[in-house]
């Protein structure tokens, strides 16, 4: 009986050689009797013939300029919020002269 459940020498296949293992399926892999609440998608789908190359470049590079633009402000936003709180930080501390005066070379 024991010999039955372990045999003496398994059967290994070469190293080079390739294996396959077999998964069970489990519930998920069957098929649900219940129809799906998605309706068919195929009414969203536009023809080969309907695709306008140059509109779309056009979108695209205009779209690339909007991006451009928002990243610009954002930039100058978070520098001007900067300079407002070493501003802020210098008059609240106390001192004198915080904000700068250009001066010409002209005037002196």
């Amino acid at each position: 009986m024991i010999e039955w459940l372990m045999p003496e020498r398994e059967i290994l296949p070469p190293e080079n050689e390739q294996r396959v293992i077999k998964f069970r399926r489990g519930r998920t892999g069957a098929q649900s009797s219940v129809p799906s609440p998605v309706e068919d998608l195929a009414k969203y789908e536009r023809s080969e013939g309907a695709d306008d190359y140059r509109h779309r470049m056009i979108v695209n590079i205009a779209a690339f300029f909007v991006v451009i633009a928002l990243i610009g402000a954002g930039i100058w936003l978070a520098d001007t919020m900067a300079a407002m709180r070493k501003n802020q930080d210098c008059v609240l501390s106390g001192r004198r002269g915080c904000t700068p005066v250009e001066v010409t070379k002209e005037r002196w």
